[in-house]
C-alpha cells in the first residue's frame, strides 16, 4: 500500500514524468470488443454458480479467415491467472496471442473469468460491497467455478470433452477442480498448463518473501486485516501511469522495470512493452486478498493443500489439525506443463516438484530460453514460437480434424 501511494503522489509522479510525456486516460475496451476490433466474431455469455456468482465468459466461436461456422470446431477453455482476466489471451494481437492462434486453427474458443474480477463482479445472493462476496480463494474458483465453465461450453456446444489452457493461477485451480471432482477429468480432452503453480519453495520474487511472514500462517494480526477484502482492483490513473512508464526509457522506465521484479521476478528482456501495454488497460484486474494469502501459505508449508484457517477451524471444516493435501494423482486426463527457467514465481524446481507427485502420464516442457519467466506466457516477443505453436502441436494429437499447426 506505501508503494502506491509513492507511486501515485504528485511530487514522485512530477519528477518521473518527462514534461512532453502525458497520461492520457484510454477508453475502456471489453474483451467482446477487442476481439471484435481485430475482425474476429464474438460472444458474450454469463452463467451463475451455485454460490451466486454470475461469471462472464466471452467467445470467438469460429475464423472469419477459415469461414468454418457450420464445421466442426472443438472447444477450447482458456483460464486466466491471479488478478488478470480473459484480456490477457488477446494482448499480442491476431498474429501472436493464443486464442486467435486456436480459432484460425479450426477451434471454437471460450475465455473465462474468474469471480471478482472486472468482468465477474456480480453474485445474486451477495453484495458487491459486503465482505461475504470477497470470501473465496482459488480453491472456490475451482471447484465452482471452472466446473461450472466446463459444463457450461459442454452444454452450449453438445461435446462432452473440451481442451483446457491455464496460465498460472489458471493452471492452480486446474489442478484443484481435478484432485476435488476427479469426475471431471472425463471432461477434458488434454491439459495445457502454462507456468503450472502448486508448489513455491523455491520461488524468488519480493512479493513472497515480504508476505511470508505476514501471512504465511494463521492466526496474526495481519491475517485478519487481510482476510475476506478485495484486493487490486482496477484503477484507471494508476494503469495509465505504469502504461506510460513501460513505454519509455529513463526514471519512468526504470520504475516500471522494477514493479515488474516486485511481483514477477527476474527477466525483463523478453517482454514485448506493446502487449504489455495493451495487458495493463485492463489489469490488474481485482481478486480477494485470501487467493495471495493462500498462495503465501503453500510458500510457506513447502506444500500443496487446503487453506489453513488455524488448528480450531480446521478441525471443524477438515476433521483435522492441518489442512489436507491435494490429491494429485487423481489427475487423469493427458497434461501437458510448459515452465520457465526465470519464472520468479513457480520456479523450475518447484515444478519438478509438482511433476514427480503427478502421474506419470503428465509431460513436461521447458521452454527453450533461459531467460523466460511468468509473464513471458503473456507478453513475450517470441511467445508464438516458444509456446503457442507447441501448445497447438500438443492439442491436434488429441484430435481429428485437419489443422495446419505450423
Amino acid at each position: 500500500m506505501e508503494i502506491f501511494k509513492i507511486l501515485m503522489s504528485a511530487s514522485f509522479l512530477t519528477a518521473v514524468i518527462p514534461a512532453d510525456r502525458t497520461c492520457h486516460l484510454k477508453e475502456f475496451v471489453t474483451t467482446e470488443q477487442r476481439i471484435r476490433s481485430h475482425g474476429y466474431p464474438a460472444e458474450s455469455h454469463l452463467l451463475e454458480t451455485p454460490d451466486g456468482y454470475v461469471l462472464n465468459l466471452f467467445r470467438i466461436p469460429y475464423s472469419t479467415q477459415l469461414q468454418n461456422q457450420n464445421a466442426s470446431r472443438p472447444a477450447v477453455l482458456l483460464q486466466h491467472g491471479l488478478f488478470s482476466n480473459s484480456d490477457c489471451w488477446l494482448s499480442s494481437g491476431p498474429n501472436n496471442s493464443l486464442a486467435y492462434l486456436l480459432a484460425d486453427a479450426g477451434y471454437d474458443i471460450w475465455l473465462g473469468n474468474a469471480r471478482g474480477n472486472i468482468y465477474s463482479r456480480n453474485n445474486t445472493k451477495v453484495s458487491l460491497n459486503s465482505h461475504r462476496f470477497w470470501h473465496f480463494d482459488w480453491h472456490e474458483i475451482a471447484i465452482n467455478d471452472i466446473a461450472g465453465m466446463i459444463d457450461y461450453i459442454s452444454n452450449v456446444t453438445n461435446q462432452p470433452k473440451i481442451h483446457y489452457v491455464g496460465h498460472s493461477q489458471g493452471t492452480t485451480v486446474y489442478f484443484v477442480l481435478m484432485c476435488e471432482r476427479p469426475e471431471y477429468n472425463k471432461k477434458i480432452k488434454s491439459s495445457h498448463l502454462l507456468a503450472p503453480c502448486a508448489y513455491f519453495e523455491h520461488g524468488t520474487s519480493f512479493v513472497l518473501n515480504m508476505l511470508a511472514p505476514l501471512v504465511g500462517k494463521p492466526g496474526g494480526i495481519y491475517n485478519k486485516i487481510f482476510e475476506d477484502t478485495e484486493l487490486l482492483p482496477q484503477n484507471d490513473m494508476f494503469n495509465r501511469l505504469t502504461d506510460t512508464a513501460c513505454s519509455v526509457d529513463g526514471a519512468l522506465g526504470f520504475v516500471c522495470k522494477n514493479l515488474y521484479f516486485l511481483f514477477i521476478g527476474e527477466g525483463y528482456q523478453n517482454t514485448n512493452t506493446t502487449s504489455l501495454q495493451v495487458l495493463i488497460e485492463t489489469h490488474p484486474a481485482g481478486g480477494s486478498s485470501n487467493q495471495v494469502t493462500h498462495f503465501i501459505q503453500l510458500y510457506v508449508s513447502h506444500k500443496f493443500r487446503q487453506f489453513d484457517w488455524g488448528e480450531k477451524k480446521n478441525m471443524a471444516l477438515y476433521g483435522q489439525a492441518e489442512p489436507p493435501d491435494y490429491n494429485l494423482t487423481k489427475l487423469s486426463a493427458p497434461m501437458y506443463l510448459y515452465y520457465g527457467n526465470k519464472d520468479g514465481l513457480c520456479a523450475p524446481k518447484d515444478v519438478d516438484k509438482l511433476v514427480a507427485n503427478l502421474p506419470s502420464s503428465a509431460i513436461p516442457y521447458r521452454i527453450p530460453d533461459s531467460s523466460f519467466n511468468h509473464l513471458d506466457f503473456i507478453v513475450a516477443y517470441h511467445i508464438k514460437e516458444l509456446v503457442n505453436k507447441p501448445v497447438l502441436r500438443n492439442m491436434y494429437k488429441h484430435e481429428t480434424f485437419k489443422v495446419d499447426t505450423n
